[in-house]
């Protein structure tokens, strides 16, 4: 499908408030901005301090008295005094209730009517200001409900309208809606990824967005502890991206697969399920490299996706898009599999971060035959081995990679003093003092295949004394 086709459809998905949206509807910010569309504010008092002009009475006064067709003839009639009258009140009222009400049935206006966000890009332009100016700076203010309020406006005035958002506001924009997600304990989190959910349909934002790290925010975020809600939420983010084929790839660095591997062997909401589906999917059909629609394919078996499809087939779903994707998805995998060498199986796991004691780990032959493979495309595999002794906190993990850093040192000509280059000598040096016994004695094992030279006096020994003390050599070194 071509890009244009592509965008198109996204930007046509339904509103993140649609109706039957029963989570819109009882978010957050939807209960405040119910309490608040209640309120009575006293514009009268407002004209007598003279802090709003006639004009701008007269029109707020007339549009809220107003509703249905008496609001659309209102607005056709009057769409320069619109735009002036709610930028005017936004800059010169101060008090938070008054603000929090503006902010709100301008909201509701545009959500009417996607269109009259051209009311407040035509009276920009024909003022020559910039219109994101006056919401951008009230993203800076200290109440929450306003700062979450304006960001809805922000993504409907970038999603909605003619011209784009671009440069600095933009990046201001995203930013802002990125370091809204990871704040701890953020009660209008649901708002902010609703925001990003309308945004990141455009592949121009999707870009700018991948740009400043934000795959790597999501996937944070979705392998922490959140709720179905945002799951869904999130999901459905990394599903539009997936459109760009050119962010699979960032997908993969850090490890969408496994990560929504395990949302999907845990949920328990069909939507979840759908949206996590549809990412795998995507990522299948959607790169034109064959060498990482394979990778994405051996990635989900690993991640126990084909177990997962097996399950799922039993079950009775309404929507057949799901039914779809659990048949598209189950034949690609299986048919991967047939087509798996040892070697992809060792790569994918590896690149997944997510080591146990397959059987090539162990297998002599796997070694004898790929050791030489370890050191393509600059030493890509044995700098991400180091990388999880560095970093990893599983003792799994740590085991086997020291383990298979051991088996690489033995194998390879000149494996001791690649392994040292690149720091992981070190790295298996300091483990001899983990907390964990099997991670002491797998590093105790790689730490002395460094050592040692005489390969076949190792095995002799390690042979004789099986059951040597993991806290001591045990084993004599030949140099």
């Amino acid at each position: 499908m071509p890009d244009s086709k592509i965008n198109s459809m996204l930007m046509k998905l339904p509103d993140e408030t649609g109706k039957g949206d029963v989570m819109a509807a009882t978010s957050v910010l939807q209960q405040r901005a119910n309490e608040i569309r209640n309120n009575s504010i006293n514009w009268q008092s407002y004209l007598q301090s003279q802090m709003i002009g006639d004009d701008d009475y007269r029109f707020i006064t007339e549009f809220l008295s107003s509703d249905g067709g008496k609001r659309d003839s209102l607005l056709q009639d009057q769409r320069t005094q619109c735009a002036k009258t709610f930028l005017s009140l936004l800059e010169h009222i101060s008090k938070d209730q008054t603000v929090q009400y503006i902010l709100t049935i301008m909201d509701d206006m545009l959500q009417e009517d996607m269109n009259r966000v051209e009311i407040i890009r035509e009276y920009a332009k024909k003022k020559r200001e910039n219109v994101w100016s006056p919401f951008l700076n009230l993203l800076n203010r200290p109440d929450s409900f306003i700062q979450n309020m304006t960001s809805r406006i922000i993504a409907k005035l970038a999603c909605w309208s003619r011209d784009p958002m671009e440069g600095s506001d933009l990046t201001f924009y995203l930013t802002w809606l990125k370091d809204q997600l990871q704040t701890p304990g953020n009660e209008y989190v649901q708002t902010t990824a609703r925001c990003l959910q309308m945004m990141l349909r455009d592949e121009k934002y999707r870009l700018v967005f991948a740009g400043m790290e934000g795959v790597s925010v999501l996937a944070n975020i979705l392998s922490g502890r959140i709720n179905f809600q945002i799951q869904y939420q999130l999901s459905f983010c990394l599903w539009v991206m997936t459109f760009s084929p050119q962010l699979v790839e960032q997908m993969n660095k850090h490890k969408i697969i496994p990560i929504l591997g395990d949302i999907l062997n845990d949920s328990v909401k069909d939507k979840v399920t759908r949206i996590i589906l549809a990412v795998f999917r995507n990522m299948i059909e959607k790169p034109e490299d064959a060498a990482m629609v394979k990778e994405n394919c051996v990635a989900m078996v690993q991640a126990k996706v084909l177990k997962q499809l097996s399950i799922l087939q039993q079950h009775k779903f309404d929507d057949e898009d799901i039914m779809a994707d659990i048949e598209f998805l189950t034949e690609k995998l299986q048919a991967s599999i047939q087509d798996l060498s040892s070697f992809d199986e060792y790569s994918t796991e590896i690149k997944s971060g997510r080591l146990e004691w397959s059987p090539v780990h162990k297998s002599e032959r796997f070694w004898r035959e790929n050791v030489a493979r370890l050191t393509e495309k600059n030493y890509e595999l044995l700098k991400m081995l180091v990388h999880l002794l560095e970093t990893s906190r599983d003792t799994l993990v740590l085991a086997v990679a020291s383990y298979d850093i051991g088996e690489f040192v033995r194998h390879y000509p000149r494996g001791k003093s690649i392994i040292e280059q690149l720091g992981g000598k070190q790295m298996v040096m300091q483990l001899l003092a983990h907390e964990d016994p099997n991670v002491r004695y797998e590093a105790l094992l790689a730490v002395q295949k460094l050592m040692v030279h005489n390969w076949e006096y190792l095995g002799k020994q390690l042979k004789k004394d099986p059951t040597s003390d993991s806290s001591s050599t045990g084993v004599k070194t030949k140099g």
